[in-house]
């Protein structure tokens, strides 16, 4: 996901970018939150041979970011319900029924307001469910030696 909140998109809902991998829109009112059969039939695959599979969240690209924490919160729940093991939006799952192992934090850019707000509110949904064990990793950026 590159735009945390998409404002071509109903709710202002995450955009993606699978690079070509998957490009088909989920709807008129979401046409950059896609459906992925054919990611969700790979998902599936790695998982199976014992694979753990994140979605990577920022980039060295794209509009994301927090205003504030209400904002992180509300992410965090939309990325939950999205890839991870939430079921209110169920129908706009990218990846169908495919459960994703957790997300990995690319912040290449940008204000750190919202992250810590995001990190918590996610680790509670993450720890609720007690199917799996999720994982939020980071590659962070330092530009400037130690």
């Amino acid at each position: 996901m590159h735009v945390f909140f998409d404002a071509r998109q109903k709710d202002s809902m995450p955009g993606m970018n699978f690079a070509f991998h998957c490009e088909t829109p989920l709807s008129q009112e979401y046409p950059f939150l896609l459906r992925c059969p054919k990611i969700e039939a790979g998902i599936k695959e790695c998982q199976a041979r014992g694979k753990q599979v994140l979605l990577s969240l920022g980039g060295a690209t794209g509009g994301y970011g927090f205003k504030n924490d209400a904002e992180a919160k509300l992410f965090a729940q939309r990325v939950w319900d999205l890839v991870l093991g939430g079921d209110k939006l169920k129908k706009l799952r990218p990846f169908g029924s495919a459960v994703l192992d957790g997300v990995d934090l690319d912040i290449e850019g940008g204000s750190h307001i919202g992250y810590t707000q995001f990190t918590r509110t996610l680790r509670r949904c993450m720890d609720a469910d007690h199917s799996k064990t999720y994982i939020i990793a980071a590659a962070p950026q330092c530009p400037f030696p130690d």
